[in-house]
């Protein structure tokens, strides 16, 4: 037994000989460290927060754009090949036009045979979204080449005189210019 009142006064005394600080001031200076910590790391939060919705925007957008290029590449993945059949279908309304210069039963048939190759060919790009451009009226610099201005009766300035070379467009972009005069 006298251990253990010698144990209790020695306890006592240890808790006695420790300074008394003010407790209630030190859980202060906790708390306000600790409310400056969570203040901060609600800081970090809202800033990792903007972040994430910034860069999952960014993402969005990306996605969207590559989705719509990849169907701008197939619309207009035959663009080149189309640009050049047309020299083909230029030359082949000359011939069409020039047989009728000719006279006889074999260049009737092949003004036939021509104007029918001609006519598969306008299906064909109309399939496509191939279409011949208006080559009459004002001039208009996003489907028309000026190849020359003239002197015309009848016509105001800007006004296509004549055609040279007819223009196509893809689906609404230009193709191929329309290559024209127009009048001064």
């Amino acid at each position: 037994m006298k251990d253990k009142k010698s144990t209790q006064v020695k306890e006592e005394e240890t808790i006695e000989d420790i300074p008394k600080t003010d407790e209630k001031a030190d859980q202060k200076e906790a708390l306000l460290g600790t409310n400056e910590a969570v203040k901060e790391l609600e800081e970090k939060l809202k800033s990792c927060e903007d972040k994430y919705i910034r860069a999952h925007a960014d993402f969005e957008n990306i996605k969207k754009r590559y989705e719509k290029e990849k169907y701008q590449a197939i619309d207009y993945a035959h663009e080149q090949f189309a640009r050049d059949l047309l020299p083909v279908i230029d030359a082949l309304e000359i011939a069409y036009t020039s047989a009728d210069e000719t006279s006889g039963e074999v260049a009737k048939k092949i003004k036939d045979g021509i104007g029918l190759t001609l006519e598969q060919f306008k299906k064909v790009f109309e399939k496509h979204g191939i279409k011949e451009s208006e080559s009459s009226g004002k001039f208009d610099p996003n489907f028309h080449n000026a190849a020359l201005q003239v002197e015309a009766e009848g016509k105001e300035s800007g006004d296509i005189v004549q055609t040279f070379q007819k223009g196509y467009t893809i689906k609404g972009r230009v193709l191929r210019a329309a290559m024209v005069s127009i009048a001064r």
